[in-house]
């Protein structure tokens, strides 16, 4: 069932050619491409565009013209101690570096091929073979990400005026990422998650753990290295890093796993949902639009309700966290944990693991046990559909995306688009007693009234859970009569 679904943020269009990551002449030859575009990000913010012919903000995608004046000077990677010498081939710590200039990472080819890659590991594009015969090979779209948090803004503001899009009317602005991400199509949403993650964990990670010392970018952006190990380092008095040897985890970037649930009870008819007491607080970041660990003391929008949710620890299945989560957080004994699918969330690194599970209404709902719930209460079906047909059930509004991200990234939004947070959903048709009630309630016209209480849109796969199981098509469902 699992592969059936494709979450918002989920798909991943491009093709990664990770095996090319190493290889420095492809790499600075791409970055020349006519075809290449960029994704910029401020402190976490895309940079979205749009035109008089479209207003709604989409992924601002700028060339590598757009944004020559920000990389500094060549070669763009593979960078040796001096600014502007290229590294040596046969040094490991410095394939593919990037020592000097803005963060940059490789993201990957858009093919014009859908249903096949054509750019496979073959000696075609083999990173042996000269950077000519790679390009001439490659058809499709080259994606980068640019991290411009550190860039003078009278630098950033001159770079946007002079981009081509900007130049032909359009407008060019940094927005709140979980609402600007509500207006994307899914390869727009896809690409987003792809390069705000990578971004994101390249920003945060900037001293070796295990020694101290700073670190490098490599394999244009994909792995980090200590500063300590570089041909050059000044180590006098200082124990070899322990990173010299062996694998080591923080090298690479990291997604951390979640669990999400959504409880249903004996009857199929009612499903626990819970409010969380606060937004989850860094650096153990959890989803926003799920009831989650780590507090501060901002709280979330009012009379919001999703599905609960943490962190899988360490000697953990999923299925045990699922568990193990719903106990502690509201105090509820559960079985029958079935998978439904995930969803990779870059707010800034988590991968869902969606699951349904059983529970007894007839439990009492405990919120002291870790004080991470405000409420936790069993919803009818009747009550969420009710809420699924108002037209702002499911809608979080500007001002709500900008408490989330500014408790959750400590970080104050530059500017915030109008896009509607509703998009992306997973469909899958199926058949149980519930069905035709769900359909009658879905032809039904949408309540004008304030919704009794929200839930998240099913760009987030709390969203797909709750609706999902209240239309019927997913999750434990009443039997139907026997005849």
């Amino acid at each position: 069932m699992g592969d059936i679904y494709v979450n918002f943020y989920g798909g991943s269009p491009l093709n990664r050619l990770a095996w090319l990551r190493t290889s420095q002449p492809f790499l600075n030859a791409i970055v020349r491409a006519p075809t290449t575009r960029w994704l910029l990000f401020k402190e976490g913010q895309p940079l979205v565009q749009s035109t008089s012919s479209a207003p709604k903000p989409s992924l601002a995608r700028l060339t590598t013209s757009d944004v020559e004046s920000l990389l500094g000077p060549e070669p763009y990677f593979a960078q040796a101690q001096r600014e502007g010498e290229l590294a040596p081939s046969d040094v490991p710590v410095l394939e593919a570096a990037r020592l000097h200039g803005t963060p940059i990472v490789f993201l990957g080819l858009h093919e014009t091929s859908t249903d096949h890659a054509d750019a496979l590991p073959s000696s075609d594009f083999s990173a042996k073979t000269s950077a000519e015969v790679v390009l001439a090979n490659i058809k499709g779209t080259p994606y980068f990400s640019l991290d411009v948090s550190d860039v003078a803004q009278s630098a950033l503001d001159e770079t946007l005026q002079n981009a081509a899009v900007a130049k032909e009317g359009g407008k060019l602005m940094f927005s709140e990422p979980r609402a600007a991400a509500g207006g994307f199509d899914a390869f727009e949403a896809a690409v987003f998650a792809a390069g705000r993650t990578m971004t994101d964990w390249n920003a945060r990670n900037k001293f070796c753990p295990s020694c101290g010392s700073p670190v490098h970018s490599l394999w244009a952006g994909w792995k980090l290295s200590c500063s300590s190990l570089l041909p050059w380092a000044d180590n006098a008095g200082k124990k070899p890093c322990p990173t010299a040897h062996g694998l080591h985890n923080f090298m690479h970037p990291r997604t951390d796993g979640v669990v999400i649930m959504a409880v249903v009870d004996e009857s199929g008819d009612k499903i626990l949902l819970g409010r969380n007491a606060c937004v989850p607080l860094r650096p153990r970041t959890a989803p926003s639009l799920t009831v989650s660990p780590s507090c501060s003391q901002k709280k979330w929008p009012a009379k919001f309700y999703s599905c609960l949710a943490g962190f899988v620890e360490p000697g953990e299945s999923f299925e045990d966290a699922v568990r193990r989560e719903l106990w502690e957080e509201a105090g509820v004994k559960v079985w029958n944990v079935r998978y439904h699918s995930t969803q990779p969330w870059p707010f800034p690194a988590n991968l869902m693991g969606g699951f349904y599970a059983q529970a007894s209404a007839s439990q009492p709902l405990r919120t002291d046990l870790d004080n991470e719930l405000e409420e936790a209460r069993w919803y009818t079906r009747e009550e969420v559909l009710a809420v699924l047909r108002n037209s702002g059930g499911t809608i979080l509004t500007r001002k709500d995306h900008r408490e989330l991200f500014t408790a959750s990234e400590d970080l104050k939004p530059v500017e915030t688009s109008g896009a509607n947070p509703l998009a992306g959903d997973a469909v899958k048709a199926g058949e149980s007693a519930a069905v035709d009630a769900a359909a009658a309630a879905e032809r039904a016209p949408p309540s004008t009234l304030a919704p009794s209480f929200k839930m998240p849109p099913t760009s987030a796969i709390a969203g797909v859970l709750i609706s999902e199981w209240a239309h019927g098509r997913a999750g434990f469902q009443p039997e139907s009569p026997k005849l």
